[in-house]
This record gives C-alpha cells, structure tokens and sequence, in this order.
C-alpha cells in the first residue's frame, strides 16, 4: 500500500527531528552548565592547570640620613626556582645545577623531590651564579627577580638599622620597627602554560596591587658622617683600653634628635647570619646597668630645685668612711675628704657628700625626681627593644638603698635615658623625646608624615639648670677636676665622669675588677647644642670614667667641630621642609649658615677660594661647580688640606687640589 512507507517515512523524520531536538537540548544544557552553572568552577580547575602564580616581596623603602645619604636601599637579584614535574631526570639536574650554585647535589635532588610542582633552589644568587644557571638552559629550571636588602656603608650604624630576613620583613632595629612602612603589597608572579604544557613566560599580576599601598623612605636624624666619627673613636678606644665593648650616643638636646648612636662590637647587616644571637643588638637601647657617679647631676638638680642645698653649702665627708645602718660607705679610689661644698661634692666625685645631700632632700622627693628625668620608664624612643630599666618603688627603699642610690649603685639604666635625662639639663629643665626618625616620603617625593620635638615635661627650673651647668662646667674646666681630659679648646663643656661596679651575681658583691666607665657632657656649657654620652664595658686599662672615657668624648667633640664647622649661636643641623615647586612636593634639607672662626674666611665671599675642609667628595665639587672652580682630588674621607689655602682670589687661581681621609 502507498500509504504504508509514507507513514514509515514521516515517523522516521520525526523520529529524527526529536533525537536531534533532544540532542540540542542536552547539549544546550551542558553548555549551559559548563558555562553558567559550574563556569567559575571550571575555571578556576583551569587556572590551576594552565598558570602558577608565586607571591614576590616588593622593593622596601630606602632609608636615608638626615643629609639624603643612603643607608639602606634594595637591589634586585635572581633567585632559582624549578617545576620538578617538568624534570624527566632529577639527579642529572642536580648534577649540573650544584656546581653552579656552589652547593651540594644532594642538598638540590632533597628540594626537587620535596616538591611536586614548585620549590625554590637558591634564593638571592650572585650574578655570575645566574649566568651559569642561565647557560645551562634546563627546562623546568627559572630564573625570577627578587628584592634583597643592601647597606652600602657595611658596619655604619649597623645596629641602629637591624637587617632583613629571607621574606622581606624586618627583624631588627629601624627595619622592624617600620617595617609596616617600609614593605607593600607582594607582587603575583604568574607563569601561563599553553595547551601543550609549554610553560610561557613569568608576568606580573599588577590586580594584586592595592592602589596607595605603597612603601615609604625614612628620613633620620643620623648624621652618618658623624656617626662614622662616632664609631671610629668608640673601636679605637675599646681595642685601646681591651675593653669587652661599649655604646656612644650623640644627640641635640634642645630638640631630642639622635645625631649618632653607637655599638662596639660592630655589626654588618649585609651579613647577619655570621653573627650570634645577639646580633644586631642596640645595647644602648636594650641594657641596663649602674649608671654610678653619672647619676649625681640629678641628685644635685633635685637638690637645689626643692631649696635644701645651695652651692656653698659645707657638708663632712668623713674622710672617706661613712657607716649608714649596716653598711660602710667608701669613697672611690679610697679618696679621703674632709669638708666640701656642694659644688666641690660634684666636682670631686664623693660618693659620702652625695649621700648627704640626698638624706637633706629625703627619699620621697629623691624618688620623685628620679621619675621626673625619666628613669624607671622608657624614653618611647622610636626603636625597638627599649628597656625601662630598674627603679624600685621608693615604699621598698632602705636607708642603705637611698644613700647607694645617691651614687648610681642600686639603680639600673639604659644609655639613651641617660643621654636625654642629661639634655634636660641642657635644655633649660625641659626633658626632650629622643627620635631618630626625621620623617616618611613616598615614592613620588611627597612627605607623608613629619616628626617633630616633643616636649616630655619640664623637670627643673632654667635657673637650676643654669647652677647644676656651672658645677658640671667646672668639673671638666678646672684643672683639678675629675672630667679635665674632656675638655675641648676654647668651647665650654659641661660634664661627668662615672665609674660604677658590676654586680657579681655568683658571690652576690659589686666586683671591683669588672666596671664600666662612662662621661657624659654637652657644649657649649652657655647654649647647648650638642650632648654626648661614652660608655666603655670592663675596660683592662684606665678603669675610670675621667682616664678611659673622657678622652674619647673629647675627640668625638672637637671632630664634630672641626669637619661641621658648628654654628655654636644658631641650629646648624638641617631642618625638614617642604618645597612646594609647581604641584611638586620634594624634601628639602636646610642648613643653617655655618660659623666662621676667626681669621677664616666667609665662604660667601664668592671672588674667594672657600674652606673645603670637613667636606665630603661630593660636597667640595658641588661647591667648586658653583665658584667655576676646576678641583683635583686625593684619597676619600673628608677634607682635610687644600691648595691654595681659604680666602686666596678665585681670579689668579682657577684650579684647586683637596685631600681627603677618613682617619683625620
């Protein structure tokens, strides 16, 4: 029948038309599902297989001195980086990779099958190190660009600025404390693989950039010229007097600025991990100890601030043996005093007119002005690791301990309270902030944030600090005082000597043969400007703060005034600013006009060859660049001799020869 295969035939087109209607449907549902529904799960599985992303430390920001010099900046180098699943055969690999980078084969083939996918091999190699793994052109092996930190001046300052760890973070000193300032946002590192497996090349994800979180450079108040001065003396005199160590600090009292700050043993923060536990240690931060006669200018303020004595006051010493409850005070070196003044108990160091003194003022107010200078509790200084020292509440004191106390024996303190308890002398009674941060600038110049002085209180009167200045004045001016080898030619220092004992724990006695000597002073005595404190630890020879450590306060400050030429009227540290030139902001460091001796001439005399001495290479050519003068210049250091000689006319001498050295 005809009918029959039309049916047949209208069935199987229909029977077709739902399979391939059907077929469309689950396909559209699938597609709807892979591309929809399950699209971010899928991609996400893709992403995995296709790309490799590695998390890298961006650049930190650089750390400057208050002068612009860099003190810490980065440097970007290669580290080895391998795909062990792209490896066929790892022992070959580490036969060849490990004479490249200088390591053991096993120590490479232990890292290559650790990992199935990622693992590093060397980190921060040196270049002819990436030159051989370059060469060797491996599939599966990588070269990638990481930051490591650098200190171009190797030991300077070494412990004021801590170092860097492996991952970029801070871990001592100035790095850890800015650390948060110092780093942003890691940088994605994505390898892409194709189709193949082909593994492409390394990109940069910048989305992982957070837009502003960017690092900034510090600027400190360090000034690393004198901070090298600063250190050279500190080494000279502890490998001098066979010392176990010692810490300078230098500091602007009126504003609380820290100039240097220095610790012997050095420390080279290029390479930390040659160095003990203690590495990187700022011990003029972090240790305490008997700050002994240094003590008795406190003493003393508090004294004449509470009217209980004045400097003509007349108090028995003794003769060198005062019983006080169970306990025989002595004076040191066995000294034997009759009578003093008050001004003369200071001069001449007695320990048993101290003592009398501070039972005149009592324990109570003793303690209170204690507190005041700023001992028993940290200066806040902006560094890490601060210790507050050791002040026992004065409800726990004997009569033994307020008379020791008197002397700087049964107290602890750190070097920096020292420093700034010292500058609140200076400072007319007003007790400072001490900081070493100046300020953060971001990458494009701008300031971002600007420290200042910080007035902490006032502890004494002006006129107090004027009396207690005079004492200390004499103490190092007069010729039978006992700070005499501090004493600086024609400027006026105010100081003190110290010598304390350290506690023997095992036989529970202060030790005599174990000490450290210290002096502390500041100058010029009628207008401060710069406060120095020397600390030498168990020092062989010269065992006495006036024989081991005035000397080396002594020249620390006539260097300072040699190679700074110090305005002694007038700040002449520079001052952070900002210039504000065309929508740009930079940092602009001023210096106040520099004093001239006498018979010196002025260098803005411009028809005249100017003083070039004291200044770094750089500073004499920018100098001799803006006289049109041609400079010729021998070794490196500072200046230290020119010809022709200052004041000769620029007209019959267009040329001039300078001399460096870093030993003058």
């Amino acid at each position: 029948m005809p009918s029959e295969p039309k049916k047949w035939l209208r069935f199987r087109i229909v029977t077709l038309l739902v399979f391939f209607l059907v077929l469309f449907i689950a396909l559209l549902s699938r597609a709807l599902q892979l591309q929809i529904l399950s699209g971010k799960t899928l991609k996400s599985i893709a992403e995995i297989q296709h790309t490799k992303t590695l998390q890298l430390q961006p650049e930190r920001g650089i750390i400057f001195d208050r002068n612009g010099e860099k003190l810490a900046a980065t440097v970007m180098v290669d580290s080895v980086c391998a795909d062990p699943s792209k490896i066929a055969d790892p022992r070959e690999v580490a036969d060849r990779v490990a004479p490249a980078l200088n390591t053991d084969k096993e120590r490479i083939m232990q890292k290559l099958s650790g990992s199935k996918n990622f693992c590093w091999l060397a980190r921060r190699i040196p270049p002819e190190e990436a030159s051989s793994i370059e060469a060797l052109n491996i599939d599966g092996l990588f070269l990638v660009k990481e930051p490591k930190r650098f200190y171009p001046n190797g030991e300077l300052a070494g412990h004021l600025l801590g170092f860097v760890g492996t991952d970029s973070s801070g871990l001592e000193g100035l790095e850890a404390r800015y650390d948060r300032y110092l780093k942003s946002t890691p940088e994605k590192l994505v390898w892409t693989r194709d189709a193949k497996g082909k593994r492409l090349s390394p990109r940069i994800n910048t989305a992982s950039l957070r837009q502003g979180d960017e690092s900034a450079n510090l600027i400190l108040t360090i000034d690393s010229r004198i901070q090298f001065l600063v250190e050279s003396h500190l080494k000279e005199a502890v490998r001098a007097k066979s010392a176990k160590g010692g810490f300078a600090i230098v500091m602007d009292p009126k504003t609380g600025e820290i100039l240097a700050i220095a610790n012997e043993m050095a420390f080279d923060p290029n390479n930390f991990t040659a160095y003990g536990t203690e590495r990187g240690k700022n011990k003029a931060i972090t240790d305490c100890f008997d700050p002994g006669s240094t003590f008795k200018p406190f003493m003393a303020a508090a004294a004449i601030e509470e009217g209980v004595a004045k400097e003509t006051d007349r108090f028995y010493c003794e003769n060198g043996n005062y019983i006080v409850g169970d306990r025989t005070i002595h004076e040191a070196n066995r000294a034997k005093h009759g009578t003093l003044s008050f001004h003369d108990i200071i001069k001449y160091s007695s320990n048993i007119g101290s003592v009398k003194i501070a039972e005149r003022l009592g324990r109570g107010k003793f303690y209170q002005y204690i507190k005041n200078f700023g001992f028993g509790s940290r200066t806040e200084i902006d560094l890490p690791g601060e210790s507050p020292g050791l002040l026992r509440p004065v409800q726990k004191w004997t009569r033994v301990d307020a008379a020791t106390i008197a002397f700087g024996q049964g107290i602890s303190v750190t070097a920096i309270q020292l420093i700034t308890a010292l500058s609140a002398i200076a400072n007319k009674g007003v007790l400072m902030k001490p900081y070493v941060v100046r300020g953060m600038v971001n990458k494009r110049g701008e300031i971002t944030k600007a420290n200042s002085p910080t007035i902490v209180r006032r502890v004494i009167s002006p006129a107090t600090a004027k009396r207690i200045t005079a004492i200390l004045t004499d103490v190092v001016g007069a010729d039978d005082g006992t700070g005499k080898k501090a004493k600086i030619v024609n400027v006026a220092v105010a100081g003190k000597t110290g010598t304390s004992q350290k506690f023997d724990f095992a036989r529970h006695v202060y030790s005599s043969e174990r000490v450290r000597t210290s002096f502390m002073g500041f100058f010029p005595a009628n207008d401060p400007q710069i406060a120095i404190l020397v600390i030498l630890d168990e020092p062989q020879r010269d065992k006495w703060g006036g024989m081991a450590a005035a000397p080396v306060f002594k020249n620390i400050g006539e260097q300072i005034l040699t190679c700074f030429k110090t305005n002694l009227r007038e700040n002449s540290f520079p001052v952070l600013e900002e210039e504000k030139l065309e929508n740009e902001v930079k940092l602009k460091l001023v210096v106040a006009p520099e004093m001239i001796a006498d018979g010196t001439p002025s260098d803005a005399d411009e028809s005249q060859i100017p003083d070039f001495k004291g200044l770094t290479i750089r500073e004499v050519l920018k100098k001799a660049k803006e006289r049109g003068l041609e400079v010729k210049t021998m070794g490196s250091g500072w200046a230290v001799h020119q010809n022709p000689m200052p004041g000769a006319p620029i007209e019959d001498r267009r040329s001039c020869s300078v001399t460096f050295s870093s030993n003058d």
